[in-house]
């Protein structure tokens, strides 16, 4: 089995309130796991499927709590903060759970469908008053489809709206299989050239759009999303070809939502002690954004900034 073929998913994050994942007030549920590593990637956290200790040297206040508690002394507290042998660490989580600070977090948590199930009624009064429902994020959902059609399966029962966000990047069978219980799919456009989008996130894009034709053509409701990141994807080229293939799907036209890049995971990358350059790319300008959706616009598309 591969590291992208488990059939229990970590959750990494709940958010609850959410306004931007669906229709209304949700709840989003953030699966740990991606076949995908975008270079721009705010959630990096999101992408290894396995559990991951982050550490804010800021938040440290040199107790020692962690390295007294760890049995695999792969703790040291040095004059930058406590260093972690990650040839020793077992991922136990017990230096989280003592550090007074929070310096020391993990991040991936099992959760089973029941515990999930339990968090989603407890936020129903909002969906009902809102419209809105559940979306299952991450990382990317599909890679467990057993589990995820078990939850999208209960919440279908309960009349609770589902939503799923992926980047399209699976078997067609399990694209199906999911479809046929998700009222909508909030799907991930990045780049047109197979070989620049390999380039970027690690792999080609060949499947990526053939499922999303396939998926259109089952009349399932679909939110494109286009992750704009200047340098990388914002020229005129690509978003011409994004718009025409977007244009040319099968049914009505879908709405796009343009997502324009932030730089917070260079937060993040510190607590992973993990390093990726950044110099390539940018936000995208005003003018930028006002010239996409117009471009969409020209091929009967409605383009919106965020959502």
């Amino acid at each position: 089995m591969s590291r992208f073929e488990m059939q229990h998913p970590l959750i990494f994050d709940i958010k609850r309130y959410a306004i931007n994942d669906g229709p209304g007030i949700r709840t989003t549920i953030f699966f740990k796991g991606c076949p995908l590593a975008c270079l721009w990637c705010h959630n990096p956290e999101s992408i290894a499927p396995q559990m991951q200790k982050l550490f804010t040297v800021a938040k440290c206040i040199g107790c020692g709590e962690c390295v007294e508690v760890c049995l695999k002394q792969a703790c040291e507290l040095t004059a930058a903060g406590i260093e972690t042998d990650s040839q020793l660490c077992n991922l136990c989580g017990k230096c989280a759970e003592v550090c007074p600070a929070k310096a020391t977090e993990m991040s991936g948590h099992y959760a089973s469908v029941a515990d999930l199930l339990q968090v989603i009624e407890r936020e129903r009064p909002f969906f009902d008053q809102s419209g809105g429902g559940i979306t299952f994020s991450g990382g990317e959902p599909l890679l467990y489809p057993e589990f995820l059609c078990e939850l999208l399966d209960a919440c279908g029962e309960r009349g609770i709206h589902r939503a799923v966000d992926t980047s399209g990047l699976v078997k067609k069978e399990v694209l199906l299989q999911v479809a046929a219980r998700t009222d909508l799919f909030l799907f991930d456009l990045k780049l047109m050239d197979s070989e620049k989008h390999k380039e970027w996130t690690g792999v080609g894009n060949i499947t990526i759009l053939a499922n999303l034709r396939t998926l259109a053509k089952t009349g399932v409701a679909i939110q494109i999303r286009v992750p704009l990141i200047g340098g990388v994807n914002d020229d005129d080229g690509n978003i011409e070809a994004t718009a025409v293939f977007v244009a040319g799907l099968t049914g009505e036209k879908r709405p796009v939502n343009l997502l324009p890049y932030h730089a917070v995971g260079r937060g993040k990358d510190d607590k992973l002690g993990q390093i990726r350059d950044f110099d390539a790319m940018h936000e995208p300008t005003v003018d930028d954004l006002d010239r996409i959706v117009e471009t969409f616009a020209e091929h009967g598309l409605e383009a919106t900034v965020g959502g």
